[in-house]
């Protein structure tokens, strides 16, 4: 019971490295909780890895996850789900080829969140903090209805049979087109439920339309996890150029990059009214998924320009190339961070 509850009273902590620095905690054999890697190599158990290019000048990088009990950390599989936990957290990663699949994409979405849902419930970690999605050619025309409108229809279902918070109560998340490569989802779980955040700037994405599509995106704008040892993370969720529900600043990267900095700002605002933990702009570990790769430098100017390229969230940034959910927006940021606090009820 005792070794139990140490487990159950685990502390999560997340810092961005390079990939040789990465790969150098796992080089006595025990590697780290977890990791999500942006442009490091497949095959690495405990570094699921997002299949984009990367843009940025200091290359491949990766979240490293660790938590105050690794002696409990196991690995297993549930489905089509792979996953580590120590009892308290979970990190778990899910790739499924639609070639060799022989399966729409909404089906997919539907299986792959199944197996999810499964997966949390095997492991005891029963809510998920932060889900990252990534599928090829997310705004092509997927028999008369986008990839990603077919995505959501399979993501949502998934959600409402496993009797999950598909609307209020939903995890942070974000989607994104890659150019190759299988249908990736990789989810962090834990004990404790999140607080979720909304933007006031924007309507809630899970309230959106009809005109965007049958079922609305399952993600809220962002969520409050108390990770244990007195600190709170923030999980930020895809942030883009949209006011209220509509996209803005069409074809204009610069101002887009200035709207989405403005959205980040006021999700943090909102998050600094949950609690006494103060989250700021400047001190996030951002990835900027980026349509055009000759877009990237007028991108970081603007980030840099508004924040000074000293920074944190500036000099530790991870650029990739990826399309948006939307085929009119150009640039998309995601972030996380955390501070010294506690969350109000």
């Amino acid at each position: 019971m005792r070794a139990q509850d140490e487990t159950l009273s685990s502390h999560l902590r997340v810092e961005r490295l390079s990939l040789p620095a990465s790969l150098a905690l796992a080089v006595d054999g025990k590697a780290p909780f977890a990791a999500l890697g942006y442009g490091t190599p497949h095959g690495v158990a405990w570094m699921p890895t997002v299949n984009a290019r990367v843009l940025s000048a200091n290359g491949a990088m990766a979240d490293v996850w660790h938590v105050s009990r690794p002696q409990h950390v196991k690995s297993g599989t549930t489905g089509i789900a792979r996953w580590r936990t120590d009892g308290h957290w979970l990190l778990g990663a899910i790739d499924l080829d639609e070639a060799t699949e022989k399966q729409g994409l909404a089906e997919l979405a539907h299986r792959a969140y199944r197996d999810l849902f499964k997966t949390l419930d095997q492991a005891g970690t029963p809510h998920l903090q932060r889900i990252w999605n990534y599928l090829p050619q997310i705004n092509a025309d997927g028999g008369g209805l986008e990839r990603y409108r077919q995505f959501n229809l399979g993501r949502q279902e998934a959600f409402l049979e496993a009797g999950r918070a598909a609307f209020e109560g939903a995890p942070a998340a974000c989607a994104l087109g890659i150019h190759q490569g299988a249908l990736s989802i990789r989810f962090l779980a834990g004990q404790q439920a999140p607080l979720p955040v909304e933007n006031p700037r924007q309507v809630s994405a899970y309230r959106y339309p009809e005109t965007y599509g049958p079922r609305s995106p399952t993600f809220s704008r962002a969520a409050l996890a108390d990770i244990g040892d007195g600190n709170i993370a923030l999980f930020i969720s895809g942030t883009a150029s949209i006011v209220g529900h509509e996209t803005v600043h069409h074809g204009d990267v610069l101002e887009q990059t200035r709207e989405t900095l403005r959205n980040l700002q006021a999700v943090i605002a909102a998050a600094n009214e949950r609690g006494t933990a103060k989250f700021s702009l400047a001190e996030l570990d951002c990835v900027v998924y980026v349509r055009h790769p000759s877009d990237t430098e007028a991108v970081r100017s603007i980030i840099e320009g508004t924040l000074g390229a000293d920074a944190p969230m500036a000099r530790h940034a991870v650029y990739l190339e990826a399309d948006i959910c939307r085929s009119d927006l150009l640039v998309e940021i995601e972030a996380h961070t955390a501070a010294a606090g506690l969350l109000r009820a």
